[in-house]
């Protein structure tokens, strides 16, 4: 089961999916733009974060429910394509994985209390080039990082996770300094929630949701 299946469906969806999503005065960027640094001027003081953990549909949502998060865009990073395309990031040659761009207020959520979600619970950081049922370098494990305490964060949170034997295989996850983020087509925008039928949402997505929600309870957005 890949995710690839699901593309023709999300065509014939992305209109819908484009006017009830987020709204595109305060995205970061539309699709095909890329954002190469910090926020942009419209969420001034906020800070950014850049993750690869396998499905975008998934991980978008996680972070989404997380108390001092802003914003969350799909998209794409860490390959040379310029302008990459679902489609062409599926194939697994342009060397991009599915990630999330992430945009939180300092003061409320601490960079590592992201990395604490994205280790812990977020993805399963052991697998090579694999989150369940999809599988190929698109879906690969990447944390990127933006400054060297940024680096040195990620690093020091991989020992310790590995260390507390939380997982029974050590993290394959990739650190990679971070160098220009592709936002993804509009319909892939909130997926989660706009699709809560979605076969892939229901049997995929929605018990890793359910074990980040269990898992940091404490850090959630409250209703």
């Amino acid at each position: 089961m890949n995710k690839l299946t699901f593309y023709l469906l999300g065509l014939l969806l992305s209109v819908a999916a484009c006017t009830q999503g987020k709204p595109t005065s305060g995205e970061p960027a539309a699709f095909g733009q890329p954002t190469t640094g910090d926020a942009p001027t419209s969420l001034n003081g906020l800070a950014v974060a850049t993750f690869a953990g396998g499905c975008f549909w998934c991980t978008e949502e996680i972070f989404e429910e997380l108390r001092g998060v802003r914003q969350v865009v799909s998209g794409y990073a860490g390959g040379k394509e310029q302008h990459p395309t679902y489609e062409q990031v599926g194939s697994g040659q342009t060397g991009h994985a599915e990630a999330v761009q992430i945009y939180y207020d300092p003061k409320e959520v601490s960079y590592q209390t992201l990395l604490d979600v994205f280790f812990e619970a977020a993805h399963d950081p052991t697998t090579l080039n694999r989150q369940g049922p999809d599988a190929g370098t698109q879906y690969r494990s990447v944390a990127f990082y933006r400054t060297p305490a940024e680096k040195q964060l990620i690093e020091a949170t991989i020992r310790r996770v590995d260390a507390s034997k939380h997982y029974p295989s050590p993290i394959v996850t990739q650190v990679t300094v971070f160098t220009q983020f592709w936002p993804a087509e509009g319909y892939h925008q909130g997926y989660y929630r706009l699709h809560p039928d979605d076969s892939y949402i229901r049997a995929v997505s929605m018990p890793k949701v359910a074990k980040f929600r269990k898992a940091f309870a404490e850090k959630l957005k409250k209703e």
